[in-house]
C-alpha cells in the first residue's frame, strides 16, 4: 500500500496555508509514490510536525524551525522512493 503523509500543524498559529503549500508540493511531486497528504490540526499549541505513516520526518520543535520545501522534498523521497530524480530539487 502507499504511504500517507500527515501534516500535523498549529491552527492557532495560522499555519494552515503553509501546510496546505507543503502538501501541493509533495502531491505535485510524488503523484505516483503517495496515497495522500493529510491536514491535521493539532491540538498542541506551535506544534507542526510531518510524518510519512508512523514516521517522524520533521518536527519544527525540535529543529527549531519549519523545512525548506526542497529539504523536505528529499526526506519524503528518502523514505517512499529512494531512487528517485527529484531534479533541480535533489541533493548536489
Amino acid at each position: 500500500m502507499k504511504p500517507t503523509i500527515t501534516i500535523e500543524y498549529c491552527p492557532k498559529c495560522n499555519w494552515l496555508l503553509r501546510a496546505a503549500y507543503m502538501a501541493q508540493e509533495l502531491l505535485t511531486t510524488f503523484e505516483d509514490e503517495l496515497y495522500g497528504v493529510t491536514l491535521q490540526p493539532s491540538e498542541t499549541a506551535g506544534r507542526y510536525q510531518i510524518r510519512v505513516n508512523e514516521i517522524n520526518l520533521f518536527d519544527r520543535k525540535e529543529q527549531g524551525r519549519f523545512p525548506e520545501i526542497k529539504e523536505l522534498k528529499q526526506l519524503v523521497r528518502d523514505v517512499v522512493s529512494p531512487e528517485k530524480n527529484l531534479g533541480h530539487s535533489d541533493k548536489k
